[in-house]
């Protein structure tokens, strides 16, 4: 299995290439946008971005947010993010390796579970994050968005 590593600072530009061949968002724009909230995400403490590469490119990416808890004991929430992997290089073991990186972080960082939510109706990607440890079914995801007014 490829090796995944925790992202830096040098590895915007592939990101934002790696984004630009997603089916979910477009990527924050302009540029100096980007690096201003890549910056503060590598600032932020409890957040890791994991990245594996290939032909010295980024293929596959997820963050993992981590946040504190008073319930459950004590131990943290884990939230599974952004998690992209280039077509080209589907099936191939990258994204696994990124969230298993990503799963073992959280278990290092006492989080007692990790949660992740998907708008794809893709039979594939479901099964992906199930063979990578997911269970669906077990919560009900709510979201609420703002309003085109602001």
């Amino acid at each position: 299995m490829p090796d995944a590593r925790l992202a830096t600072a040098g590895d915007l530009d592939s990101l934002l290439e790696l984004f630009a061949q997603g089916e979910v968002s477009d990527s924050a724009t302009p540029f100096e946008k980007a690096r201003g909230i890549w910056a503060s995400t590598l600032r932020q403490g409890g957040l890791f971005v994991f990245v594996c590469e290939a032909e010295s490119r980024i293929v596959a990416t997820c963050m993992l947010i981590t946040a504190p808890n008073l319930l459950r004991g004590g131990q943290k929430h884990g939230f599974l993010e952004n998690v992209v992997t280039h077509p080209d290089h589907r099936r191939h073991g990258y994204g696994r390796a990124v969230v298993r990186a990503a799963l073992e972080t959280a278990w290092i960082e006492d989080c007692y579970h990790v949660m992740l939510q998907s708008g794809r109706s893709d039979p594939g990607v479901h099964r992906f994050y199930e063979d990578c440890g997911f269970a669906g079914g077990l919560r009900t995801a709510y979201v609420a968005r703002r309003s085109s007014g602001g």
